[in-house]
């Protein structure tokens, strides 16, 4: 018996029972290499769908993490510059340095929008190589899911095949969702809406939602009351059918529209965890088409 518990221990401490260390920024891509990765990865989240991944502390027990993990896995396109780069520094990790085989940004697998010719402070926060928000399109995270496998065969290599088949069935799944997603949503197609913040941008181009007004002038930076009359007044000529914002965002302004105009408030989950209905990927999508239909009505 005691021979048995030590062959066991002895094989659970070995390198072929050891789990590739993944430290993801945002909760999508933190579900997304657990779709992938399966029983290979051991998986931490920096952050929550209630958190605005914009603006996170590089606190201790985050530094901690990230010291000892062999992969990163972030946006990129700077939605995190306000701490990555300092958690990197702090965490002192060869493996997660800009250029190391353990560092993987999303963005740079997919195409960019909303690029922005020029770049200052009073335009808001704005972002230089184009909008980061990628995780609002299945589309994107189709392209991000196939560079990632082929990242994680690269970090562990030893369990190559195991990623391999994984990819293999998330394709076909997320394939069929897609298929299934765009089919269910058709009814969306032109419909006009506000957003509070330009967050949406792939989720409107994917759905073909019709984009009339955005509340914030300037992104991240809470419109004033005449900016908000503006947008009154626009929708007078242009009506939309609902006004949406991410659950993590503060609803003032868009309450504010509320009251004035009677449009409807689609609160969107805009990442896994954002809600009780978006435990993973397939449940975000699920639940964020259900969200605009309803608002649609």
């Amino acid at each position: 018996m005691k021979k048995l518990i030590f062959t066991v221990l002895f094989l659970l401490s070995s390198p072929a029972w050891a789990q590739l260390s993944v430290f993801a920024c945002e909760p999508e891509w933190a579900s997304l290499t657990e779709e992938l990765g399966g029983d290979d990865v051991s998986v931490f989240s920096a952050t929550s769908g209630l958190q605005d991944p914009h603006y996170i502390q590089a606190r201790p027990s985050l530094i901690a993490k990230a010291r000892q993990t062999d992969l990163l896995v972030c946006t990129g396109a700077e939605l995190e510059v306000g701490w990555l780069p300092l958690l990197q520094r702090k965490a002192g990790n060869p493996n997660i340095q800009i250029g190391a085989e353990g560092y993987f940004m999303a963005a740079d697998y997919v195409r960019l929008l909303e690029k922005p010719v020029t770049v200052d402070r009073s335009q808001g926060h704005v972002h230089a190589a184009g909008n980061p928000h990628i995780q609002t399109s299945p589309v994107n995270i189709f392209k991000v899911a196939q560079a990632l496998t082929e990242r994680l065969k690269q970090r562990d290599p030893e369990h190559a095949s195991n990623y391999e088949k994984r990819w293999q069935d998330f394709q076909q799944r997320w394939q069929t969702a897609m298929k299934q997603w765009q089919e269910k949503a058709a009814p969306l197609k032109g419909v006009p809406i506000v957003v509070q913040h330009k967050n949406w941008i792939y989720l409107t181009k994917w759905l073909g939602l019709n984009e009339v007004a955005v509340l914030e002038a300037k992104p991240a930076v809470p419109p004033t009351v005449k900016q908000l009359q503006s947008v009154v007044e626009k929708l007078k000529q242009t009506p939309a059918k609902m006004v949406i914002l991410a659950a993590y965002q503060s609803p003032r302004a868009t309450d504010w529209l509320v009251d004035k105009t009677g449009i409807k408030k689609v609160v969107l989950p805009f990442t896994v965890g954002g809600d009780k209905n978006s435990n993973n990927l397939f449940e975000l999508y699920d639940d964020t088409i259900n969200l605009l239909l309803d608002g649609a009505k």
